[in-house]
């Protein structure tokens, strides 16, 4: 059972299972992120001298006369610094950037793999627009985590601490007393860590309802115009996307609450230094230069805290965008490769179904003990009312899904002892609603199959009779073609469809409903086209108009899953039963 979406399946991922994921992402990486480190080390190296040079610079500017010739040197050493410092800075930049744009490249392409392979029972219950979250917009988060969070943070922990050193070798007393505000800084990242996780958790959930209900409705569009129910959809995204603008908000709130708390921790420990530091000019116990440099060191000491929780921001959205991705790696196929399951090399086309039983929900039979045998060749025809079990016993074929009692046979051998992408590339699928993608017509047909050739496109359509409006075309078989080919009929998408199923060369084709609202000069290209296409490999037809299977070899009537009557078109005729009813009701005004 598929609980990608539910709370409780993402709240079962740890801080430590993450982190442990995501770095076995970044383990093959790690000269990269070892250079990254040494090029960091030294930038911070040059970066910590800055404050304690200026500091030399102003004392130097105080004394008389002023020693122009040490100046000069201290100020060269400054700029020496401060471009080394951006030179490491750049490399480090650039090596790391491009290490993280590969990890996350890697973990799009391993995402987009696993979702291609799930079985088609996962897609019928998880939104596309879900999907397509994970796979664009989540793994772009983990992007500024590898290249932004995994190195900045040792670097503003490193600053942090060689701060703190310079500190204590400049003046200990003053530097105590910058650690006493220590502890209010730790309580509130530890508060701050604690809403934000749970901020970003929900503004990804909220996103993702977003680009599920886009996703379905803009493909759905035309219906919603059709039946004028534009204001309600409207009002539905608004709640949706409401829903998104305050858990944002939530978001930016607890952010906003983080940053004013630690300026005002950065202000008290300005305060202090200056009277005490002060004090201790006054006094003579300490140059005014020093205590520059102790108010820089304070400054850039405040600098990587603001930035560690800009990154642990930063590392909060990724955690949740992480616990949506491995919600999705974890989610195993539920149709299987038997451990022994072995591939086909030549199918004669033969399918027996031995008492088969099968049902999507439990106690729902759908298929009650079907026994049924396919010559190899053979034609046959499944009829009955909406229900019956029809497309399902043509899921059941190419394993979409797993009967519950019985067995499937190809050529004798049970299908659950082959492999599936073997069983698959002998069976050839033309459905109702044929899909095309954005391309060609023949990039349509091929499926972009370099192996294909152009002649055999050609070969393919005049068999199935679409070259006769390919011909027509401008650009022939490079005629673009749009989102799910909405520029052209549903009946020359019907005659693309069965020429991409015939140059694929099947031993095995399934038409479910596939001659369906096809006007009435399409269908008898389409009628002419399934004559020829019933010579090549067995076929097996769903279709409620009797007229285009009143030919075939036998024809299988269903009802409530069960098996009523087989037989030739003019044998169930003959029979005078369910089929001759149907028969009958179907053609009652000739």
């Amino acid at each position: 059972m598929y609980d990608i979406d539910t709370d409780q399946r993402l709240n079962n991922y740890s801080d430590k299972e993450i982190l442990k994921r995501l770095a076995s992402y970044a383990i093959p990486y790690w000269k990269y992120f070892l250079l990254t480190f040494l090029l960091m080390v030294i930038s911070v190296i040059f970066a910590l001298f800055e404050p304690f040079l200026i500091g030399v610079s102003i004392d130097l500017l105080t004394e008389t006369p002023i020693d122009l010739s040490q100046l000069t040197l201290v100020l060269v050493i400054f700029a020496l610094s401060i471009i080394l410092s951006a030179g490491f800075e750049y490399m480090q930049t650039i090596i790391l950037q491009k290490t993280g744009q590969t990890i996350v490249y890697n973990m799009r392409e391993e995402v987009f793999t696993h979702v291609e392979r799930q079985d088609y029972e996962y897609f019928t219950k998880i939104p596309t627009g879900k999907l397509v979250t994970r796979v664009a917009n989540d793994t772009n988060t983990l992007n500024e985590m590898y290249t932004n969070v995994i190195v900045n943070v040792f670097r503003n922990l490193l600053m942090i601490v060689g701060i703190l050193g310079a500190m204590f070798w400049l003046n200990a007393e003053l530097a105590l007393l910058i650690l006493a505000v220590t502890p209010f800084i730790i309580i509130f990242s530890f508060v701050f860590r604690r809403f934000s996780r749970k901020a970003y958790r929900t503004v990804r959930a909220n996103m993702s309802r977003v680009n599920g209900f886009l996703a379905e409705h803009l493909s759905g569009m035309k219906v919603v115009q059709i039946f004028n129910k534009e204001e309600e959809k409207h009002e539905e995204f608004n709640e949706k996307n409401t829903e998104l603008r305050r858990s944002e908000l939530r978001e930016l709130l607890v952010f906003a609450i983080y940053r004013p708390t630690m300026y005002m921790l950065f202000m008290i420990s300005t305060i202090i230094i200056f009277l005490y530091g002060g004090r201790q000019v006054v006094e003579g116990t300490l140059t005014v230069g020093i205590l520059v440099s102790f108010y820089n060191y304070l400054r850039r000491f405040f600098e990587p805290i603001q930035q560690l929780a800009e990154q642990f921001n930063i590392v909060q959205s990724a955690f949740a965008s992480s616990e949506r991705i491995f919600a999705i790696l974890d989610e195993h196929p539920q149709v299987l490769d038997e451990p022994d399951a072995i591939e086909l090399d030549e199918v004669k086309g033969e399918i027996e179904f031995k008492d088969v039983w099968f049902r999507y929900v439990e106690d729902e039979w759908v298929l009650k003990g079907v026994s049924f045998k396919v010559n190899p060749k053979e034609s046959v025809a499944f009829v009955g009312a909406t229900g019956a079990g029809k497309t399902t016993i043509l899921s059941l074929l190419t394993r979409d899904y797993d009967i519950q009692s019985g067995q499937i046979l190809l050529d004798g051998i049970d299908i659950t002892k082959i492999k599936l992408s073997s069983l698959r590339s002998h069976v050839g699928v033309m459905l109702q609603d044929v899909f095309m993608f954005s391309g060609t017509i023949k990039s349509n047909i091929t499926l972009r199959d370099e192996d294909i050739t152009e002649q055999e496109v050609i070969d393919a359509c005049k068999y199935v009779n679409a070259d006769k409006f390919i011909e027509k075309l401008p650009n022939r078989y490079d005629e673009p073609v749009r989102e799910r080919g909405n520029n052209y009929s549903a009946g020359q998408r019907q005659l693309i469809s069965f020429a991409r199923t015939l140059v694929h060369k099947p031993n095995i084709m399934i038409l479910d409903e596939a001659t369906a609202n096809i006007d009435t000069e399409t269908e008898e290209l389409i009628q002419e086209s399934l004559k020829k296409m019933m010579n090549i490999g067995t076929m097996l037809i769903v279709a409620h108009r009797l007229s285009t299977i009143q030919h075939v070899d036998k024809i299988i009537v269903l009802q409530k899953g069960e098996i009523l009557e087989q037989g030739s078109h003019q044998e169930l005729l003959r029979q005078k039963g369910h089929y001759y009813y149907l028969y009958k009701l179907q053609y009652k005004d000739q």
